[in-house]
């Protein structure tokens, strides 16, 4: 990861733009097929099922597809730490399945309570069963509440992970917003894998942000699981510049790692007995492949789901394809790029498979870029292949330490462009 980039911005991004509005460039497969039909049952919104609906509709406009998503609006993770630092709105994370159902893809609000794999059926809380042909599930996360003794879901209303777009997002804001000048925002973030690599330390950029403009005299600490993390020493070089008085980063070996919440008198405690007193706590706390797939039996004694790489299709049980952050997909990271990504794929082996053809070869690509500072960015991106059955990357890595403020404010400009193009691929809305 901290090799140079082996291909210029300008030619990543003309290709990524590409790949996210026409689909095509950096993610390979068969062309559109319009002759028979069949059922596909897709789960969840995000940047993974949304994206599968829509491409399968697509490809084959006479498969009968369904979405089953229980949010009318789907708030989204990425840039949402722009909100903590008061560069965005909560409401510009919000995109709507309108686009989706006029392609024809019915969508459906209620939440899949369980799947009977042999009778291909999916059950719904509000009683209804869909029958499927082919099922895709794009879950996303859970967590592994009580993996730190002290927090589970009820903790997390005091010291919200904020880890889901949503209720959770606008409550650590209002903490930050409440926290008194000179206080202590605490972040505990997890051992790998767990959802956006580069996250709570984009976070921690923005919530420092913050701090340095409305609370001056307040400090952040971040007790990590972990040793090293994505885009560490450009992430570090950007908080030397701008946050070198707020921010302080404690890794696994000087007792970083988190044992213990006290939620309700806002402490942590760390391996080695210490304890961290804070007037925001912010606890991202270990993870695992959300519940449907669990449900399903997709998932293996990793809480992940082993997946084929060809196609996305499980490991465990035919029939059932899965995308994004709850797949063992590695080395791609669990990224919105990586679940839109993958999404395109398993379409077109599920449109593949249901017209008796051979899935295509696939390549797959991911970038991500982090706000240190408005008008300072950063970037890793990717390119990946199939390497005897298996993703292996095949070129790629970080932004150069050495770019200038000029090239800082163009990655800026770059990852909103990212997220408008990919949002727009997605949902067919942008921010």
């Amino acid at each position: 990861m901290n090799e140079p980039i082996k291909f210029s911005r300008r030619q990543w991004l003309a290709n990524v733009g590409k790949a996210t509005v026409a689909g095509a460039a950096l993610v390979t497969f068969p062309g559109v097929v319009r002759a028979s039909g069949g059922s596909v049952v897709v789960i969840g919104g995000g940047f993974g099922g949304a994206t599968a609906a829509k491409y399968i509709k697509r490809r084959n406009p006479a498969i009968d597809v369904t979405l089953v998503e229980p949010a009318k609006t789907y708030y989204t993770c990425p840039f949402t730490n722009l909100y903590f630092g008061g560069l965005r709105t909560f409401e510009q994370q919000g995109h709507s399945f309108d686009e989706l159902r006029s392609l024809g893809v019915k969508v459906v609000h209620d939440f899949a309570t369980g799947v009977d794999a042999d009778k291909r059926k999916v059950s719904l809380a509000g009683g209804d069963t869909l029958s499927y042909d082919k099922l895709l599930l794009s879950p996303g996360i859970d967590f592994r509440w009580n993996a730190l003794e002290g927090y589970d879901e009820e903790a997390s209303k005091l010291a919200p992970h904020a880890w889901k777009a949503g209720e959770q997002s606008v409550l650590l804001k209002k903490q930050l917003q409440d926290m008194r000048d000179g206080g202590t925002f605490v972040m505990v973030a997890p051992a790998n894998p767990f959802r956006c690599p580069p996250g709570p330390y984009e976070r921690a950029s923005m919530v420092a942000h913050y701090i340095k403009h409305n609370k001056p005299k307040s400090k952040l600490l971040i007790l990590d699981a972990k040793d090293a993390f994505s885009k560490q020493g450009l992430f570090q070089q950007g908080w030397e510049k701008f946050y070198s008085d707020i921010i302080e980063w404690v890794p696994l070996s000087k007792d970083g790692k988190v044992v213990r919440v006290d939620a309700k008198n806002l402490s942590v405690e760390t391996e080695f007995g210490e304890i961290h007193k804070a007037d925001v706590l912010n606890v991202i706390p270990p993870q695992k492949a959300g519940a449907i797939a669990e449900l399903a039996g997709v998932t293996d004694e990793s809480g992940w789901v082993p997946v084929k790489h060809q196609t996305f299709e499980s490991e465990r049980v035919p029939g059932i394809y899965v995308v994004g952050d709850a797949t063992l997909a590695a080395p791609m990271p669990k990224s919105g790029f990586s679940a839109n990504a993958q999404a395109k794929v398993a379409a077109a082996a599920i449109v593949s498979a249901l017209t008796g053809k051979e899935p295509a070869q696939p390549t797959f690509a991911n970038t991500c870029y982090s706000l240190i500072a408005p008008d300072y960015g950063i970037s890793v991106a990717h390119l990946y292949a199939l390497k005897d059955g298996k993703i292996a990357e095949a070129s790629g890595g970080v932004s150069p330490k050495d770019g200038d403020a000029e090239f800082r404010k163009l990655e800026a400009q770059y990852g909103e462009a990212w997220y408008n193009a990919i949002a727009l691929d997605t949902w067919g809305t942008r921010a």
